[in-house]
C-alpha cells in the first residue's frame, strides 16, 4: 500500500503508540485523523502536525462516536488504514490480601476496551474498506495493538493480558475472513516502551526495566512502534501475523 495521499485513522492518536505512528503516516504523506478521548490532547497534536491530520473525539467503546468519528476520516477520501492503539490496562489480584475473590468490574472494563473496543475496530474498519475499489489488489490495512503480556502475562496483569491476547486470537482469523475483501490484518505486540505511562517512574525503577530488555538494552522507542505500523500497511504479503516488539525481552511473573 502507498501511503502518500490515502486516509488513515489511528485510535489512542493523541499520545504514545498512538502519537507516534500519526507522526510516521503524516511525514509519508497520508491525511491522518487521530480518534481519541474528547479529555485528551487531540486536538492541540492535530494543530502540531500540520494539515495533513485532524482529530475527532470519540470514546471507541461507543459505536455511535466511532462510527462518526471514521466518518469524519473518510471526508478526506476512502478510509484505507486503521491502526488501532486505544486500550488501557488495570492492576487486579484473583485473591486479594484480605481473602477476598479479585474484582470483577475493573476486569470488564479492561475487556469491554481492549478486547471489544478492537473487535469494534475491525468490523467497523473493514466494513468501510471493503466499499472501495482496490488498488494494487488491496482495499485496506488494519494493524491491531496487542501486548507481550498475551504471552507473558505478569502477576496482576489478568484483565489485560486476557484482553491482549484475545487480540492475537482474532488476528489470523480476522485476517482470513476479510481476506475476500483483499483486507489485511497484522497486530503488533509491543514490550516496554517509553510511553509517558513510564515516563512518570523513578529512575531506579526504569533502570531495572532496561537491564530486563535483552538487546538493546533500553525501553522501546514509541516511534520504532510507529515505523513498523507503517512497514506494515506498506507491505503487502503481511497478513494474520503478530509481530513482537520487544528487544526479545520474555515477561517475569513479576
Amino acid at each position: 500500500m502507498r501511503l502518500e495521499g490515502i486516509s488513515a485513522a489511528v485510535t489512542g492518536g493523541a499520545s504514545g503508540l498512538g502519537l507516534a505512528t500519526a507522526r510516521k503516516l503524516v511525514k509519508a504523506g497520508a491525511a491522518v485523523t487521530i480518534i481519541d478521548l474528547p479529555t485528551s490532547q487531540g486536538a492541540e497534536v492535530a494543530s502540531e502536525l500540520g494539515e495533513s491530520a485532524r482529530f475527532e473525539a470519540a470514546d471507541i467503546t461507543d459505536v455511535e462516536q466511532f462510527e462518526a468519528a471514521l466518518d469524519a476520516a473518510e471526508e478526506a477520501g476512502p478510509l484505507r488504514a486503521l491502526v488501532h492503539c486505544a486500550g488501557r490496562g488495570a492492576r487486579i489480584r484473583l485473591v486479594e490480601k484480605d481473602g477476598r475473590p479479585g474484582a470483577l468490574e475493573p476486569f470488564e472494563d479492561v475487556i469491554q476496551l481492549n478486547l471489544i473496543g478492537s473487535y469494534n475496530a475491525l468490523r467497523l474498519g473493514a466494513a468501510r474498506m471493503a466499499k472501495h475499489d482496490a488498488v494494487d489488489d488491496e482495499r485496506g490495512a488494519i494493524v491491531l495493538t496487542a501486548s507481550v503480556a498475551a504471552f507473558e502475562g505478569q502477576i496482576g496483569q489478568i484483565a489485560y493480558t486476557a484482553s491482549k491476547a484475545g487480540i492475537v486470537g482474532m488476528t489470523l482469523c480476522a485476517a482470513r475472513d476479510l481476506a475476500s475483501k483483499a483486507i489485511r490484518v497484522c497486530t503488533i505486540a509491543p514490550g516496554i516502551m517509553d510511553t509517558p505511562l513510564l515516563g512518570r517512574l523513578r529512575e531506579d525503577v526504569r533502570k531495572s526495566l532496561e537491564d530486563s530488555v535483552p538487546s538493546p538494552k533500553r525501553l522501546g522507542d514509541p516511534a520504532e512502534f510507529g515505523a513498523l505500523a507503517c512497514n506494515i500497511l506498506e507491505n503487502p504479503y503481511l497478513n494474520g501475523e503478530t509481530i513482537r516488539l520487544d528487544g526479545a525481552i520474555r515477561m517475569a511473573p513479576r
